[in-house]
């Protein structure tokens, strides 16, 4: 295994066959963002956010990051790797004193993953230390780092994030929280920050919500972060979402609200309810377990046929496939068995297993579908590669007939807002009718969740192309915000000239 402060360039080689098998078993995943977390006043707090990352590792497993401020100084451990691997020792929770503290799990959506860009990303500015760990994507970011860097910006990473730093920076406001805000008012697109000052923690919404960011307390001190989950595993209290556009900072005065920007529509991610948070999350007041199962019986009333069992496929399916068994009356059954010990550190297997590869992540449990008509149930398609070796795998266990069901609609669009989705001619049913699509992975039938089905699954009565509740671009291509960086015609650099790796 690469040890979190090995240089980048003796990491396996991006064509090397361990890669290539990761890619193959991702081909058909929603690629995660990242998760934030704070804490303001408690003795313990590097501790508690490590905990609190721990409980957000879904969002991002490249890499962790944690800064604390102790009264007189700051202290950083910045790792590449799960959080388990770094903090749960002693000695390092040790490196970070103080009773206030920022951390970040990062799924690498701009810059490579590599060191420097693993966040919190921290500066000094002429008012003192900043922390800033950031969930989201810029869509300006590319073009506000080309006018930062021609203005005299020295930039050390290849992330987003570095440009609210330099932003923060070159304010000319007395206060900090104005600097702040001012740097808010340069940036487009979405975003939720918890950043730490030596004397406040700030935490801010992007303008349309489309990025989550919830307030809890625990033993009377403020908490930052990105999923409800975070706070039950620490014993917090949930106290509210921070609304769409919102500053709010924790200092030794209290708390102080400001909201900057003309109060505008929320749009929050309909991919938090598809995919990315956990199912035992609340977001922005919905149960993302209950949303998920509404999204399978929503596909059961739209798309069944006579069936002998629902098998999900795991672990992204699950919640969708019992909705779709207790709507239908279909039994459900686990007829994939996930490994979840398969990842980049894997050995590197010959041909022979790489073209199986399938096989080290999802194995067919030939009891329960042997045959057996069975309907197939995950939470989205990208690629398709993935999805055609488990229906064969079905087959090849004994399947009578494989039907799949996708329990959003078809994704047609890519996405600049932190998820990692390829661009159009990537995107298989932006490429391929629906016809194609089921003869490409092999299935019986074929069938994704209608858009209004979705939206009435989320409780509203339909999708208002006029007024739509979600950030939901990747399905309809309607962007929430603004893309000034796709619309230069100039290239934009995403990597450092010179330098791969330095920390």
């Amino acid at each position: 295994m690469r040890h979190p402060d090995q240089d980048a360039h003796t990491e396996l080689d991006p064509g090397s066959a361990a890669l290539e098998l990761q890619d193959d078993l991702e081909g058909d995943t929603v690629r995660e963002e990242c998760g934030v977390f704070g804490i303001y006043g408690h003795p313990d707090a590097a501790a508690i956010t490590a905990l609190g990352l721990h409980a957000l590792q879904h969002r991002g497993q490249e890499a962790a990051g944690i800064v604390s401020y102790d009264g007189s100084r700051f202290h950083s451990e910045r790792r590449l790797g799960l959080v388990g691997d770094t903090f749960s020792r002693r000695e390092v929770i040790d490196r970070l004193p103080g009773t206030m503290a920022v951390g970040h799990v990062r799924y690498a959506t701009t810059g490579a993953t590599i060191l420097r860009n693993v966040q919190p990303l921290f500066a000094e500015l002429n008012a003192g230390g900043l922390a800033v760990a950031h969930n989201g994507n810029l869509s300006n970011g590319l073009t506000l780092r080309r006018e930062l860097v021609k203005n005299g910006a020295m930039m050390q990473s290849t992330s987003d994030t570095e440009v609210i730093l330099h932003l923060v920076a070159r304010s000319r406001r007395a206060r900090f929280i104005e600097r702040y805000i001012d740097a808010l008012r340069e940036i487009e697109g979405a975003y939720a920050l918890v950043s730490l000052t030596n004397k406040k923690l700030v935490g801010a919404r992007d303008p349309r919500g489309i990025r989550p960011l919830v307030l809890g307390e625990l033993d009377g001190c403020p908490i930052l972060t990105s999923e409800t989950c975070a706070l039950d595993i620490i014993g917090a209290r949930f106290v509210r979402d921070i609304e769409p556009g919102e500053v709010i900072v924790f200092d030794e005065h209290g708390q102080d609200i400001h909201k900057p920007f003309p109060p505008m529509a929320p749009r929050p991610c309909i991919f938090e309810y598809i995919y990315f948070s956990r199912p035992d999350s609340i977001v922005h007041g919905r149960s993302v377990y209950e949303v998920r199962k509404a999204f399978g019986a929503q596909l059961a009333r739209e798309s069944h046929v006579p069936v002998d069992v629902v098998v999900p496929v795991p672990d992204s399916g699950v919640p969708a496939a019992v909705g779709y068994s207790q709507h239908s009356g279909v039994p459900f059954e686990l007829g994939i068995i996930r490994n979840h010990y398969v990842g980049r550190t894997f050995i590197q297997p010959t041909q022979a297993i790489r073209e199986s590869g399938v096989r080290m992540k999802h194995s067919a449990n030939r009891a329960a579908i042997e045959g057996k008509r069975i309907i197939l149930i995950d939470d989205s398609l990208v690629r398709g590669t993935t999805s055609k070796k488990i229906v064969r795998m079905m087959r090849d266990a004994g399947a009578k007939e494989v039907h799949f069901r996708l329990a959003s609609p078809p994704i047609l669009y890519p996405d600049y807002y932190g998820i990692d989705l390829p661009d159009r001619g990537g995107l298989l049913a932006a490429t391929h009718s629906l016809e194609e699509m089921r003869e490409l992975i092999g299935a019986d039938s074929l069938a994704f969740l209608s858009i209004d089905g979705m939206y009435r699954a989320m409780g509203e009565p339909g999708r208002d192309p006029a007024n739509p509740k979600f950030a939901d671009h990747c399905f309809t291509g309607a962007y929430p915000t603004h893309l000034t960086d796709q619309t230069q015609t100039e290239p934009q650099p995403r990597q450092l000239s010179l330098l791969a790796e330095a920390s």
